[in-house]
């Protein structure tokens, strides 16, 4: 499953943040203002980075969800009446 490129407006603010000082940090560490192509490099980087970690989570979530679909609930038990109609069958 093919996930678009996560964008800044996607990003939580937590993220935004992360971002803001990474790129913060490269300006210390340069000592003048980066260039568009190092901040665009930087910030593809740390998205690429997300995108990692949000694909990890998801095949974890997509594992967990076949499992429970594989195990049917034992305690729960059948009602007839969820699935016979008010009125009767017609």
């Amino acid at each position: 499953m093919l996930i678009p490129k996560l964008t800044q407006q996607d990003m939580t603010e937590s993220e935004q943040r992360q971002l803001k000082t990474l790129l913060d940090q490269a300006k210390k560490a340069k000592g003048l203002a980066l260039s568009n192509s190092e901040t665009n490099h930087i910030k593809d980087d740390y998205i690429a980075q997300l995108m990692a970690e949000r694909e990890v989570i998801a095949k974890q979530v997509r594992v967990v969800k076949r499992q429970k679909k594989l195990k049917p609930d034992i305690s729960a038990t059948y009602e007839w009446t969820a699935n016979m109609h008010s009125r009767g069958k017609r």
